[in-house]
């Protein structure tokens, strides 16, 4: 299913939505509804609990001065960890760090938890955490280790800082949802991760990330999140969901690759991928700071009230998400009452 130059048809567009609606990366974010449903209200009544909402990329801890320490974690699937050792390592630093460059911070040091059969099968995905750790600058500082499981298993958690925050709670209605995201990689075959990282140069890849916080330090938007695998329109989602707004994205409009179909770019992961809510007078200054490093960089979407969301292409539109009827993650305004990390 590729969108052509006039849109989807109306038929194209409701197979589209139906698609994604299915797709394993929105089901694996279903689930974060069943833990908030458990763990809401779980934490000790702690001044802390109070100030540190849930759903946004990283815990945002304020640390008293003004600032703010990012915490987060992510797990890998073991079926990805087996087939492809070195680049789960990779990721364990890279998507974690992203974490924290979405959230407006910079990262500080990475800790991490491998269960391995034996040291041979440890090896390369320990040499792909310590590849990434150089490109990214960010220290490997400690961890927890067990060479004597029946498979291997990875979770890595990171730790950074910011002045200023982006998060999944400070969209407005009437604003542009802005999508940047670096073109220059390739599939990780058979897998939908796009990667634009191994292989680039490290320095290229560090100033990349660095339009984030300044993005934040300078005003220009207090609301965002990476493209998580739940993809383009699923990282929307939870966007909008947190903020407890509703949008029109345009599917046309979203930077793709021009030979890659367009489902699979939509449930796509990757490895730079970022949605930004921007408010009409800084979105120039926004669009202009990703284009000129190379990031591919539009407005996909306005933002509402409505608490729905509708994809268009075209002359072509669906319903594809009412709030009202139906949460995601379960991390909306509501559910904020004691307690930002999905």
């Amino acid at each position: 299913m590729n969108s052509s130059s006039q849109g989807l048809s109306h038929p194209a567009l409701a197979e589209l939505a139906t698609a994604l609606r299915q797709a394993r990366g929105i089901a694996h974010k279903r689930d974060i509804e069943t833990v908030m449903q458990v763990l809401h209200g779980a934490a000790p009544e702690l001044d802390i609990a109070n100030r540190v909402a849930i759903g946004d990329d990283c815990a945002a801890i304020p640390d008293g001065s003004g600032g703010y320490l990012l915490f987060a974690i992510e797990g890998f699937i073991n079926e990805f960890v087996e087939k492809q050792p070195w680049f789960a390592g990779y990721c364990g630093v890279m998507v974690n760090v992203s974490d924290i460059y979405a959230m407006g911070g910079r990262p500080m040091a990475v800790v991490d938890a491998l269960w391995s059969r034996d040291g041979d099968a440890a090896k390369p995905i320990l040499e792909g955490l310590a590849e990434a750790a150089r490109v990214y600058n960010v220290p490997i500082v400690g961890g927890h280790s067990n060479r004597r499981n029946d498979q291997e298993q990875l979770s890595v958690a990171i730790l950074g800082r910011a002045k200023r925050l982006l998060t999944s709670f400070d969209a407005r209605a009437g604003q542009n949802l802005v999508a940047a995201i670096d073109l220059r990689g390739r599939f990780e075959d058979p897998y939908s991760y796009w990667n634009a990282s191994t292989g680039s140069p490290a320095p290229r890849l560090r100033a990349d990330l660095e339009i984030l916080p300044a993005i934040a330090e300078d005003g220009l938007s207090a609301a965002g999140k990476d493209i998580s695998m739940a993809g383009i329109v699923g990282t929307a989602l939870m966007l909008l969901e947190c903020s407890g707004l509703g949008a029109v994205l345009d599917i046309d409009a979203i930077p793709k690759p021009p030979d890659v179909e367009l489902l699979r770019w939509l449930t796509a992961f990757p490895s730079y991928g970022f949605l930004l809510s921007v408010g009409d007078a800084a979105l120039p200054e926004v669009l202009r700071r990703f284009s000129e490093r190379g990031i591919a960089c539009a407005a996909i979407g306005r933002t509402d009230a409505s608490r729905t969301v509708c994809l268009q292409s075209g002359g072509a539109s669906v319903a594809f998400w009412d709030f009202q009827q139906e949460a995601l993650i379960g991390c909306g305004p509501a559910a904020q009452g004691a307690s930002h990390a999905a």
